[in-house]
């Protein structure tokens, strides 16, 4: 297959004082750090947007503050998805995604819309809740992609649905919680959640080799072997596929240089 995806690798937001000295000089100013942060990486994860609303504003900002090619990925509002009922959700969502994220014009990239540990895979009230989520807002198009926590997700019913809605399944790596690796929407989204204090890169550089070989698989198109499959007999058909790669958690403080490696090794 000639043409593939776009790769972008980030780590989630962009204030974390162990950071100061270790990725931002010692002395850069704390309103130019995401100015900093977007000139070393291609996209970043908002936690935030999961806590509360933002302005208008401020995304307006945020696209104003980074380059022409950086992406934000925003965490969707927990009140959407820690509920009982997700079906019932329609509100939340729908204040969620009015608050002003098309500010973020270009420079949107995914909804991630991250469920409890706690919660478990109802087809239909998961369907439901997927039903919710609109393909564009004020003409931009949307990209929707649901983090799952429990294992009763590792099945070929949830991908199936995800596959039915157009929405991409993230690829966790974590021994916490469950692993899958099925392709199913338009990008592959995967949190590597295994960073280590003591590599300087946060992965051994094997390790990231590896991240990188997997992240090509995935944007020519393929599922790649790096996280088991919850539907082994119903592959997605190749399609090229924009790639994030989001270092995330684990040894936090070395997530910049993970994905400065990571970066490096790409364009080499």
């Amino acid at each position: 297959m000639s043409k593939a995806g776009t790769i972008r690798v980030g780590i989630g937001g962009w204030t974390f004082e162990p950071w100061r000295g270790t990725f931002f000089p010692e002395k850069w100013p704390h309103a130019r750090e995401l100015d900093y942060a977007a000139s070393r990486l291609t996209a970043i994860e908002v936690n935030g947007t999961y806590y509360g609303s933002q302005k208008p504003a401020t995304f307006a900002a945020w696209a104003k503050a980074v380059p022409d090619d950086f992406v934000f990925a925003l965490k969707a509002s927990r009140f959407c998805t820690n509920r009982k009922v997700l079906a019932e959700g329609e509100a939340s969502v729908e204040k969620f995604l009015g608050q002003g994220i098309t500010e973020l014009g270009d420079k949107l990239g995914p909804i991630l819309w991250q469920f409890m540990a706690t919660k478990k895979f109802d087809p239909d009230d998961f369907g439901a809740f997927l039903a919710l989520l609109p393909p564009e807002r004020d003409g931009l198009k949307l990209t929707h992609v649901v983090d799952v926590r429990h294992e009763s997700f590792q099945c070929p019913e949830f991908v199936a649905l995800c596959r039915k809605h157009g929405v991409s399944i993230v690829h966790t790596h974590s021994d916490e919680y469950p692993q899958i690796g099925d392709a199913s929407g338009s990008v592959s989204y995967a949190r590597l959640m295994q960073t280590r204090e003591e590599e300087a890169t946060g992965y051994a550089s094997a390790e990231i080799d590896r991240w990188v070989d997997m992240a090509k698989v995935w944007a020519r198109g393929g599922t790649g072997d790096a996280f088991p499959l919850a539907a082994p007999a119903d592959l997605a058909p190749d399609s090229p596929r924009n790639v994030y790669l989001f270092y995330i958690s684990g040894a936090k403080v070395r997530a910049p240089h993970a994905a400065m490696a990571t970066i490096a090794k790409l364009g080499a």
